[in-house]
């Protein structure tokens, strides 16, 4: 057996890498980041570790979302708040619906990279390198914007810290009050076309509420519900990036990816033989991987002893990504055969990626039914196989935007155009996650 180091997957093929001409820039950029403050700190992951091990063992529910690619431009207070605000807002309904611990996870401060299915594009006509996100090169369409610069790498991480810091205060600050995230909600159920779903779940939270402060139990004399708890998460795609914010923990001696709570690895990266395997063997964070409709029952049992080869609950989250005409068919036997081998894992559904369309009018879109319906037949499955379904994974953002169909306000495609602001994936907006969030409180329900 070959000795791990935060670098020994440079010995191995990678994929999904830009190609940098400047080495010798992209050498003391990496050197620059080594040397740069920790964004997250291992006793965090620990934590995250714990919450996980809850999850896997059916204790607990795992709610993880935020943008397909995070960008430079729209790097602002505002759009960090709105998005910390609507994965509070989710996580009460499901807290209190589901009645079961929910942990949260946003795809935030470092989710900066994409992968992409071709090195080459056609905008408007003309071949561009891909954009691979605002870590690599930029969105505009244009030869010398799309030539991958080492200095993003930079860029990133001062916003990651920018971003960290902001959500640490919303956390801590006052905006995680329950009783705000509550009448939040209560706007939102007061406001949608189907209020009379959800209208006696919000009350009956609202009720809740109120009599905890009859009895003494207050924002000012219970810190845990003006406080909460969100870890980050991307996908370590960039390992150089990565390897340069790996530390050793000086009180257990362990390697930690200290970029993000969590890091996952994608559909595209996740050969046995490869660099990104190698990389995450190593690190001691809670990890993810995703699992779409071409794996077979005997690839993921050797991924997985790959990634948690002690099986220990909370090292490894399955996150299913197949879509709704396929993930009955082909979720089932993956379920079954890990639970034979009793193997630890947390079952994850995001019903985004494997529902991806292109609309009429020539937009990238999914459509919220569709989304929904995965999600239930993800439930449907692990109940069948007497095992928990134990979270969701979502491509979400706080603004209004108008980038997936459907939902209880009924967006056409010709709504599309309105506010379609992603520069990569569709994402649901505010409005869409929240109702979801009220409906999967049934599945829940069903599955405990």
């Amino acid at each position: 057996m070959t000795i791990w180091t935060p670098d020994s997957w440079r010995k191995l093929p990678i994929k999904q890498q830009p190609t940098y001409k400047n080495k010798e820039l992209l050498t003391s950029v990496e050197e620059q980041i080594h040397s740069f403050p920790p964004l997250v700190f291992a006793e965090e992951t620990r934590e995250l570790y714990r919450q996980l091990g809850e999850v896997s063992q059916g204790r607990g529910f795992l709610l993880q979302g935020g943008d397909c690619a995070e960008s430079f431009a729209d790097f602002n207070a505002a759009n960090i708040r709105d998005t910390f605000k609507v994965m509070l807002q989710m996580a009460v309904v499901l807290t209190f619906g589901g009645k079961v611990p929910v942990t949260k996870i946003a795809r935030v401060a470092g989710q900066y990279a994409k992968p992409r299915s071709a090195d080459f594009e056609e905008v408007d006509g003309v071949k561009l390198p891909s954009y691979r996100g605002d870590i690599v090169n930029s969105f505009e369409p244009n030869e010398a914007a799309r030539e991958p610069d080492p200095e993003r790498l930079i860029t990133a991480y001062h916003h990651s810290a920018s971003t960290l810091n902001l959500l640490r205060a919303f956390a801590q600050g006052g905006l995680a009050d329950l009783h705000q995230v509550n009448r939040w909600n209560m706007s939102f159920v007061e406001s949608n076309p189907n209020r009379d779903r959800y209208q006696a779940l919000a009350d009956q939270l609202k009720e809740t509420l109120d009599f905890m402060e009859v009895i003494g139990l207050t924002s000012e004399t219970t810190p845990m519900i003006k406080e909460t708890q969100l870890f980050t998460s991307h996908e370590a795609l960039l390992l150089n990036y990565e390897q340069a914010l790996t530390r050793k923990d000086h009180l257990t001696d362990k390697w930690y990816d200290c970029s993000a709570h969590m890091v996952w690895i994608g559909e595209r990266t996740r050969q046995l033989d490869h660099a990104h395997i190698e990389f995450f063997k190593g690190i001691n964070n809670p990890i993810g991987v995703k699992v779409g409709p071409g794996m077979d029952p005997d690839e993921l049992i050797q991924l997985i002893d790959a990634l948690n080869p002690n099986n220990v609950p909370g090292r490894l989250t399955l996150i299913t990504r197949m879509g709704a005409d396929v993930l009955a068919d082909k979720l089932p036997a993956l379920v079954k055969r890990v639970k034979q081998e009793g193997r630890h894992v947390v079952w994850s559904s995001d019903p985004m990626h494997g529902n991806t369309i292109k609309a009429s009018n020539g937009y990238k879109t999914r459509n919220f039914d569709s989304v929904l319906r995965e999600i239930q037949q993800f439930f449907a499955v692990h109940k069948s196989e007497g095992t928990w379904a134990g979270g969701v994974h979502f491509e979400m953002t706080g603004q209004h935007v108008t980038e997936c169909t459907g939902g209880a306000y009924g967006l056409s495609e010709e709504d599309l155009s309105r506010r379609y602001k992603t520069q990569c994936d569709p994402r649901l907006n505010a409005d869409q996650v929240l109702e979801l969030a009220f409906l999967i409180t049934d599945a829940l329900k069903d599955a405990r």
